[in-house]
C-alpha cells in the first residue's frame, strides 16, 4: 500500500498542529507495518498510542482506558470494523472513531457513519490528512479546551510546545511536556499515579508507578526550583496536585 508521506517530521514552512494537545489514541490495525507507521506518526506529535491487532482486543482496550480517539481499520481478521463500532456504541463508549477503509463507495461510507463512526479516511491516505482528521475529531468533542494553558504564572502552548514561567522559557523533554500538560489541564485536582500513567504512558509501559515520581522530580527541577516555587504538591499516599496560583518553595513541602 502506498502513502503520500511516511516521514513524521513536518514539511519546511508547514503550519503548527492545531491546539488539541497530547492525546491518548487507540489504533486498531491488523497489518503490523501499517500499525507501526501510524503509531510512529502519532507519537511524533507526542500522543500516547496503544495498538490493537483485532476487534476483540480493541473492544477490551477501549473498555479499559480513556481514549481521546480511536483510529479503526474496517478490515480486521476477526470481526470487522463496522461490528466493532456497533459494539463500542452499544457499550456506551462514545470515543470519537476515525474509520480507515479501502472501500470508497458512497454506500460504504454511509454504512460506516451509520454504524457510529465520526469520520472516515479512504486508503491510501496522507499521514498529514490522518493527523488533521484526528485533531478535528478531538476539537469537535472538546470545544472548551483553551488554546494556551495557564496556571498561575506558568504557561504552556500545546501547538508550539513552548513552556514559560513568567517571561522565562523552560525546555522540557517530550514526556515531561506531556505530564505537565495533563497537570495543567486538571489544575487543583488530585491525580493518582495510576491515572497519570493511563494518560501519559501507553500499555507497552512495563515499569511501575515509581516512574511518575521520577518525572515529577524532573518537572520540579525545571519548572519550580529555579524560580523558588513549589507548584506540584505531593498528596501522600495518593498522588500529586498542580496548585493554582503562585506558591513559594517551603521545606515542609515535597
Amino acid at each position: 500500500m502506498s502513502f503520500h508521506r511516511e516521514a513524521s517530521s513536518p514539511r519546511p514552512g508547514a503550519r503548527p498542529p492545531a491546539q488539541c494537545g497530547a492525546m491518548r489514541v487507540l489504533v486498531v490495525e491488523d497489518e503490523p507495518k501499517m500499525a507501526a507507521l501510524i503509531k510512529r506518526v502519532l507519537v511524533a506529535e507526542r500522543h500516547v498510542v496503544d495498538l490493537a491487532p483485532d476487534g476483540v482486543s480493541a473492544i477490551a482496550l477501549a473498555e479499559t482506558a480513556p481514549y481521546d480517539v480511536v483510529v479503526l481499520d474496517r478490515g480486521l481478521p476477526d470481526i470487522d470494523g463496522i461490528t466493532v463500532m456497533r459494539l463500542l456504541r452499544a457499550k456506551a463508549i462514545a470515543t470519537p472513531v476515525l474509520l480507515l477503509t479501502a472501500l470508497g463507495s458512497v454506500d460504504d461510507r454511509v454504512a460506516g457513519l451509520d454504524a457510529g463512526a465520526d469520520d472516515y479516511l479512504i486508503k491510501p491516505f496522507s499521514f498529514d490528512e490522518l493527523l488533521a482528521r484526528v485533531r478535528a475529531l478531538v476539537r469537535r468533542t472538546v470545544t472548551d479546551r483553551p488554546t494556551i494553558l495557564r496556571v498561575g504564572d506558568l504557561t504552556l502552548d500545546p501547538a508550539t510546545r513552548r513552556v514559560t514561567r513568567g517571561s522565562t522559557a523552560i525546555r522540557l523533554t517530550r514526556k515531561e511536556l506531556a505530564l505537565l500538560e495533563y497537570f495543567m489541564r486538571n489544575p487543583g485536582q488530585v491525580l493518582t499515579r495510576s491515572r497519570l500513567i493511563e494518560h501519559v504512558w501507553d500499555f507497552a509501559f512495563e515499569g511501575d508507578s515509581n516512574v511518575v515520581d521520577v518525572y515529577v522530580l524532573y518537572l520540579r527541577q525545571k519548572i519550580d526550583r529555579p524560580f523558588g516555587s513549589n507548584s506540584i504538591e505531593t498528596v501522600r499516599g495518593v498522588g500529586y496536585r498542580l496548585l493554582e496560583g503562585s506558591h513559594n518553595a517551603s521545606p515542609h513541602q515535597s
